[in-house]
């Protein structure tokens, strides 16, 4: 086969493999269970892989190298470095895959995909997969739905369409929806896609509207300003922006008015005392900066807010808050100041990319309906806006943290990148033998990386989920989390949970032994002992091992020797009500009844709504403290004694 013809196929199978990897992951939940995120890293193996082979097919291959590629290099060898420091190895190496991941993807996509076609064929297909979510994502709010797919969803009243959270929802659609209007508006196509597109946009904005996302509506309002900024200094284009904008408009006009849940989510902006509703991210904004503050240069380790996060934890947030609810804060927190100032070098580095672009691509002349206008502009201005909409979004919420929504974001920078060839030859390099050689064994290495790790992901999800659907506790659950173990011996919550599953065997035995040769309630609880031990090692932050281990000395009658794992554990979390309540039970088991009322007291207040095991305790624990004091007057009041 020629190589030109073969150059050409191994060119659309990269072209195919991304779109793959950029409809798959909005359709699967956004990407961020182990299984989905698994499937993706196959996907990108496949874009590493023909990319290799067109290195060396291709004669005349030519790398587009401009200055964002060094800023996104920088910050995948950063990332290694601080991989290799990090107090959690599981957590950062989830956190790693994902950076590597993007790096891998954006100088693919960049070198790649800068033909228009590709451009194109990219572009309207995320629009029309846009539309079709926003389309199930509006039946789901007509209908009140509570699942996405066949799962129940945690939001109720909010359309989330693919994706588990309305949030991550909202980021796909204010990223496509500029894009969406400005290839409607500005766009070099035929009528039929224009209105096809224009339909695409005015349902997109109607799944955006009933997310009930407000810092999405924000954030796309922003756009659209800019887009519509834009637009009205292009002759010729001032009366299609209008109508659109007006089309816009109307649309927005008819839709409030006759939802009540928009309604009332506007009202809720700001609260009846006046103050702006943040739904507790302000909550979680001060004592992520004060971990920031305490490790300001190089953050606590890459995925380790929430981990951390603990030590920090305000009275008012009892739940885990995996991200800190802005994008910008989770940056400075995980990877520190070196880390921020590297990953801003490359959205500077962009925004110089786009000016520096911007007079080779620009409009001349248009008409609504007519093949005139320009696809080069329609496809920058609408991507750079809908990536200045999600940078806007980023300040109330973690999207870049979602792979689909991350995924997208690079691609469309890569794409956006690769116009900078219409404005000058200087970052075309043709690479010689040894540079060749030196990008095949980075893209082995990647693939070699990628490969096991997107089999272990995958293989543990199974298994967890598995566990997750047997019975809690029951020896079944045990050996589904053991078998995860096995695939994946560095994850902390697995180990913790394989303990926490055998301590409640023990606290509860009768059936529990069954079936289980020489056990007993002192067995298990030692075999907990051996998981919470593993679990402490793996993560030292984790509180909950230090108290589950405590409650086993306990219970072994090994009071003496549990003190100091209950102290670590109330350091490590002193605000969490459940800590707070083993702590209680430890006090208990010691006969302290007027100590172990302070924590139930304490648990109670900052928990009072779900907290049965503290509302139980202290109607325990008050009657024993009143029969104390109650036979120790009646034993000062017996006359009878000499």
């Amino acid at each position: 086969m020629d190589r030109d013809v073969l150059d050409r196929w191994c060119e659309r199978g990269i072209l195919s493999l991304v779109l793959a990897i950029l409809i798959f992951g909005p359709l699967a939940l956004g990407g961020v269970h182990g299984l989905t995120f698994g499937i993706i890293l196959g996907l990108s193996i496949g874009v590493l892989a023909l990319w290799g082979l067109r290195l060396w097919i291709n004669p005349r291959t030519q790398l587009l190298w401009p200055p964002i590629c060094w800023a996104v290099i920088a910050f995948c060898l950063y990332a290694i470095i601080r991989y290799r420091t990090a107090d959690i190895e599981y957590i950062a190496r989830q956190e790693i895959i994902q950076v590597l991941l993007y790096g891998f993807l954006f100088v693919a996509i960049l070198n790649n995909l800068h033909r228009q076609e590709s451009t194109q064929i990219i572009s309207f297909t995320l629009i029309f997969v846009a539309m079709a979510i926003s389309f199930y994502a509006i039946y789901q709010f007509v209908t009140d739905s509570n699942y996405v797919w066949t799962l129940p969803k945690k939001y109720p009243h909010r359309a989330s369409g693919t994706y588990i959270s309305p949030n991550n929802l909202a980021g796909l659609l204010e990223i496509l929806l500029p894009l969406a209007l400005t290839y409607t508006i500005a766009g070099r196509v035929k009528p039929l896609t224009r209105i096809l597109l224009g339909y695409a946009s005015l349902v997109m904005l109607g799944g955006l509207a009933v997310t009930l996302s407000r810092g999405s509506w924000f954030a796309t309002a922003g756009a659209m300003l800019g887009l519509f900024g834009i637009l009205i200094f292009q002759r010729g284009y001032r009366i299609p922006a209008a109508l659109a904008l007006i089309a816009l408009v109307v649309v927005t006009v008819f839709m409030v008015p006759r939802s009540f849940s928009l309604q009332m989510r506007i009202r809720r902006i700001v609260t009846e005392q006046g103050t702006i509703d943040d739904s507790m991210r302000f909550e979680l904004w001060r004592p992520a900066y004060r971990m920031w503050q305490d490790y300001p240069w190089f953050g606590v380790g890459p995925g380790h807010f929430d981990a951390r996060f603990r030590a920090y934890r305000p009275e008012g947030v009892q739940r885990a808050p995996d991200r800190t609810h802005n994008d910008y804060l989770n940056t400075l927190v995980d990877w520190g100041v070196v880390g921020a100032v590297l990953v801003t070098s490359a959205w500077v580095l962009l925004a110089i990319g786009i000016a520096k672009s911007w007079r080779s691509i620009r409009l001349s002349s248009g008409d609504l309906g007519s093949r005139s206008g320009s696809n080069k502009f329609a496809f920058v201005t609408g991507a750079s806006l809908g990536l200045i909409a999600i940078l806007i979004h980023s300040w109330v919420d973690f999207n870049m943290h979602i792979p689909a929504n991350a995924i997208l974001v690079v691609t469309l920078m890569a794409m956006v990148t690769g116009h900078l060839r219409f404005a000058t030859e200087r970052w075309w390099l043709r690479p010689a033998i040894p540079m060749k050689v030196f990008l095949s064994v980075v893209l082995l290495a990647g693939i070699g990386y990628f490969a096991p790790q997107a089999w272990r992901q995958a293989t543990e999800f199974v298994w967890l989920t598995r566990a997750e659907h047997a019975s809690w506790y029951s020896r079944q659950q045990v050996n589904f989390l053991k078998q995860a173990f096995a695939i994946e011996p560095k994850n902390s919550e697995t180990a913790r949970a394989i303990g926490e599953a055998l301590r409640h065997q023990s606290e509860e035995g009768g059936e529990h032994y069954q079936g289980l040769d020489g056990a007993n309630y002192r067995q298990l609880a030692q075999d907990a002992m051996q998981w919470f031990q593993v679990g402490m090692k793996l993560n030292p932050w984790d509180s909950r091992n230090y108290s589950g281990y405590g409650w086993c000395l306990d219970w072994l009658d090994r009071q003496s020797e549990s003190a100091p794992y209950f102290s670590r554990a109330e350091e490590l979390d002193p605000n969490n009500y459940f800590n707070l309540n083993r702590i209680g039970v430890h006090y208990v088991q010691l006969g302290d009844f007027a100590a172990a009322k302070v924590w139930f007291e304490r648990s109670f207040r900052l928990n009072p709504g779900e907290n049965p095991i503290a509302q139980n305790y202290l109607t325990i624990v008050n009657a024993r403290m009143l029969e104390a004091a109650t036979n120790e007057i009646r034993a000062k009041l017996d006359f009878s004694r000499p």
